[in-house]
C-alpha cells in the first residue's frame, strides 16, 4: 500500500495566510474500520471558505484543527469498503476528504456519482457544493423575475459561473463583476452574462452604472469591499441581496462595512447571509437540475488545475488573490 501524503494546518495565520501555515506529511494509510470506506482522492476542491476556518474566531462551523489534514471537498474512487452500499471502483464525492491522497470515510458522508457523461471533477465544482450554493442564492434568496437585473461579483469563479446561467434561465438580466478584461470577456461570451464590469478599472463606478441603467434588483455577493458598496448604491427598491462570501476581507486587507444604512431603510432592501449546508433539503433538487443542464451541454464552466497534492498550498493562496480562472482544483493522481 502506498503512503498517504497531504497537508495539515501547522499554525493559524497572523494576518494573510502563508505557506508556512501548512505542513506536509507522509504516513501509512491505514485500514478502514467496521462500516468505513477507504477512498483514493483523485480531485481536491479549493474554496475560499477554508480561509475562514483556519482562524480561531467565531464562524458558522468549527475551526480547522491544528495538526489535522486541511478540510476540503474531494472526488475519488473507493479502494476498500466495509459498507455494503459501496464497493471498490465506485466514484464518490465527499465534503471532507481533505488535502490528502487517501481518506477513511464514514459512508453517510459519501455521495455516489456517475461520471460517464460529465468529468468526475465537476462534482466538486458546478455539480457540487459551489453549484448548489449558486442555486440556493438565486432560487431561495434573490428569486429573480423576468426582466429584472441581477449583479454577481466574482462572476467567473466557481459559484459565479453558475449564478449567471441560472439568472438567465429565469429570464432576468445578468451583470457580472470580475477582475480583468479576460475574465469579463469570458463572462459575456461563454457564460452568457449580458455585461461584465472589471472591478480593477479606474472607472469601475461609471462602468457599473452604465451596465445597470435600470438599477439592480438582485445582488449575489461573493467578494465584498468597495465594489460591494458601489453596487449597493445601484439597488432598486425592494432589492434582494444574497451574501455568499466576502473574500476581500478574508486576509484582512479590506474590511466590508455598511457605511450607509440609510440605503437599506429607504429602499427597503432584504439582505441575507447564507451557508449552503443549512439548505440540505434543497440539495437533491439543485443537483438534479444542475446535472441535467451539464449532461445536456447547457451548463458551462472553466477550471484552473494544479498538478499534485504538493501544489495545494500555493494554489490555495493564489485563489485568495484571484489568480485562478474558474474553479480551482488540485489533480491528485
Amino acid at each position: 500500500m502506498p503512503l498517504n501524503k497531504g497537508f495539515v494546518l501547522a499554525s493559524r495565520p497572523q494576518g494573510a495566510a502563508t505557506e508556512d501555515n501548512f505542513r506536509f506529511f507522509e504516513r501509512e494509510i491505514g485500514e478502514p474500520g467496521p462500516g468505513q470506506v477507504l477512498v483514493k482522492n483523485l480531485w481536491l476542491s479549493l474554496d475560499p471558505y477554508m480561509r475562514g476556518r483556519m482562524d480561531e474566531g467565531r464562524s458558522y462551523a468549527g475551526n480547522q484543527a491544528l495538526d489535522e489534514p486541511m478540510i476540503g471537498g474531494t472526488a475519488g474512487e473507493v479502494v476498500a469498503s466495509n459498507d455494503p452500499n459501496f464497493k471498490p471502483g465506485d466514484k464518490v464525492v465527499s465534503n471532507n476528504g481533505g488535502w490528502q491522497l487517501y481518506s477513511i470515510q464514514n459512508p453517510a458522508l459519501l455521495r455516489k456519482v456517475d461520471d460517464s457523461k460529465v468529468p468526475l471533477q465537476a462534482f466538486v465544482g458546478p455539480l457540487g457544493m459551489p453549484g448548489v450554493t449558486a442555486w440556493v442564492g438565486v432560487n431561495r434568496i434573490i428569486m429573480p423575475k423576468a426582466g429584472e437585473t441581477v449583479v454577481c461579483s466574482a462572476a467567473t469563479g466557481a459559484v459565479g459561473t453558475v449564478v449567471g446561467q441560472l439568472v438567465k434561465a429565469k429570464g432576468a438580466r445578468a451583470v457580472g463583476i470580475a477582475g480583468g478584461p479576460e475574465k469579463c470577456k469570458f463572462a459575456v461570451e461563454e457564460l452568457g452574462y449580458d455585461a461584465c464590469v472589471d472591478h480593477r478599472a479606474p472607472d469601475f463606478k461609471e462602468q457599473l452604472i452604465a451596465a445597470t441603467p435600470n438599477g439592480v434588483d438582485g445582488l449575489f455577493e461573493n467578494v465584498g469591499g468597495q465594489p460591494f458598496a458601489r453596487t449597493m448604491a445601484q439597488m432598486n427598491d425592494f432589492g434582494r441581496i444574497a451574501i455568499c462570501g466576502l473574500i476581500a476581507s478574508y486576509e484582512g486587507a479590506e474590511k466590508t462595512t455598511l457605511s450607509d444604512m440609510r440605503i437599506m431603510l429607504i429602499r427597503r432592501l432584504k439582505m441575507q447571509g447564507f451557508i449552503v449546508s443549512e439548505f440540505l433539503s434543497d440539495w437533491p433538487t439543485a443537483l438534479g437540475e444542475l446535472v441535467t443542464l451539464a449532461s445536456t451541454g447547457k451548463l458551462k464552466w472553466r477550471e484552473t488545475i494544479a498538478e499534485g497534492v504538493e501544489k495545494a498550498p500555493s494554489a490555495f493562496l493564489g485563489m485568495l488573490k484571484g489568480k485562478n480562472f474558474g474553479k480551482q482544483l488540485v489533480k491528485l493522481f
